[in-house]
């Protein structure tokens, strides 16, 4: 059976959009290139060495964008949106992902995403449907709670409703700078996925990413 793609495994894209704030009327664009050692998304191996790229666009805490990697068999392509705002030390989110696929790697799923934090403290929850080739249609959820400090983060990650299983994640990212001038990101990260989510043995990846985002 398959079960849930993409990539949040990269600490680059692990901090979800749906906390974005932006200064009202401003308009931010940014892209985005990278590369992971592994492919990791919610503690699903999905391609050893796999570059990805996106484009986001920002305005009064509203957001946009599109980001895409290579799984193989074809190009995974996801589109998002939703907005994201502070109220003291607290941040909310909802929004939406529709995440398609140009190959044969797995069929079309379609997400509501929520987000909950408190200065370190993240939750996120996302439900969905995924329409599952000639199969029936599918209904899960998946929750995540994140603690992050200067750098360091450790997250915890468990599906339920249809799919099952959970995994544990836990890493370091930060960008690289010379004479005061940000040359890439990159991030490390260590996996735990347990047997249930994988549909066989638990297993262990560490995954290295390097990205890069260009602000217009």
């Amino acid at each position: 059976r398959k079960t849930m793609k993409r990539n949040i495994a990269t600490i680059g894209l692990a901090v979800s959009l749906a906390t974005v704030s932006a200064p009202a009327l401003a308009v931010d664009f940014s892209a985005n290139l990278g590369y992971n050692s592994q492919y990791i998304y919610r503690g699903i191996p999905q391609k050893n060495s796999s570059a990805f790229g996106g484009l986001d666009l920002a305005a009064g805490g509203f957001y946009a964008g599109t980001w895409g990697a290579d799984v193989g068999d074809g190009i995974e392509i996801d589109y998002y949106g939703g907005y994201g705002f502070e109220v003291g030390d607290f941040n909310f989110g909802v929004g939406g992902t529709l995440y398609t696929y140009t190959g044969d790697f797995d069929d079309t799923y379609k997400e509501i995403n929520l987000s909950a934090g408190w200065k370190f403290l993240t939750f996120d929850a996302a439900i969905g449907k995924y329409d599952n080739f000639d199969g029936p249609t599918l209904n899960y959820q998946f929750y995540s709670v994140t603690a992050e400090h200067n750098g360091f983060y450790g997250k915890v990650g468990w599906f339920a409703d249809d799919f099952d299983g959970t995994y544990l994640e836990g890493g370091y990212g930060n960008t690289l700078t010379v004479q005061e001038t940000d040359l890439f990101d990159y991030a490390f990260a260590v996996i735990y996925s347990d047997s249930t989510l994988l549909g066989g043995s638990s297993d262990t990846n560490f995954v290295f990413t390097l990205s890069k985002t260009f602000d217009f």
